[in-house]
């Protein structure tokens, strides 16, 4: 269970210029491979801002679901609403799974002792590491399931990445799109956007759950970072986006890679 001290909710003195700061650098690594950037996030809340695991997953989501609604309008934009309704059979699909998974994860990490909570999310961050170098580095190619196969296959992948994305306050692009080109064979373009329309509701979800533990005060407490650290993440991203495919991916994904695999080690050790 998370210790009574990690029920008490740290808040944070650092400057508004810092806070904004770190958000906006974030929001543009995130931002120039097409992510919102949670996964970097993370560890800084808890590294650098003093949270405690939950309170900095709980900050994560919050900020993660604002940046996610942000994007929305210019990813849909980007697909024409008659293509995104053709494939809402993937949406659902997967949307059946992630929806109890993000309940489950953010059972699983309300319930977790604390030192659990920061191993599981180092391993957590390995994964991540892993699948953005698949994803942006390797060939990520249709699988040609048949339905029979695809539909609980997309269940049961809706299922975990609800989870990840609940343990780790994330939206869960990194894992749903490649997994909406593996299974139902969509372009990139097009997985990106039917993303968000799975991430959005599945992090909504995952958030209703965190509102039942007390660490969710830390919200409220933390309003003006919150808000600041939203601020420059939203910021941050749209200049991300601006720079998308600027600096070449065979350099940057590694980097980026790299910084979360030594984030990892950061949490693996955190007392």
């Amino acid at each position: 269970m998370t210790s009574e001290q990690d029920l008490i909710p740290l808040r944070s003195t650092h400057s508004i210029a810092v806070v904004f700061g770190v958000g906006a650098a974030i929001g543009v690594l995130g931002g120039m491979i097409g992510l919102g950037g949670a996964e970097f996030r993370l560890p800084l809340l808890i590294s650098l801002f003093g949270f405690a695991a939950l309170s900095a997953v709980i900050l994560n989501k919050a900020v993660s679901l604002v940046v996610v609604l942000a994007a929305l309008p210019a990813r849909l934009a980007a697909v024409s609403p008659g293509e995104m309704a053709g494939h809402w059979t993937v949406a659902v699909n997967l949307l059946a799974g992630s929806l109890l998974g993000a309940w489950v994860g953010a059972t699983w990490a309300v319930r977790m002792r604390s030192s659990t909570l920061y191993r599981v999310l180092a391993a957590l961050m390995v994964f991540m590491a892993a699948a953005l170098l698949f994803t942006h580095l390797g060939t990520v190619e249709s699988l040609a399931l048949p339905l029979r196969a695809q539909v609980p296959i997309g269940v049961a992948a809706g299922f975990g990445i609800g989870v990840v994305a609940a343990i780790m306050g994330v939206a869960g692009g990194e894992l749903l799109i490649p997994t909406i080109v593996l299974l139902f064979a969509l372009d990139i373009k097009t997985a990106g956007s039917l993303s968000l329309l799975v991430s959005l509701p599945t992090m909504l979800v995952a958030f209703a759950r965190y509102s039942r533990d007390g660490s969710f005060a830390v919200l409220s407490t933390n309003r003006r970072f919150t808000l600041v650290m939203i601020a420059g993440s939203v910021a941050g991203a749209v200049l991300g986006g601006l720079l998308l495919g600027v600096f070449p991916e065979l350099v940057l994904i590694p980097v980026l890679s790299v910084i979360l695999l030594a984030s990892a080690v950061k949490l693996a050790r955190h007392d």
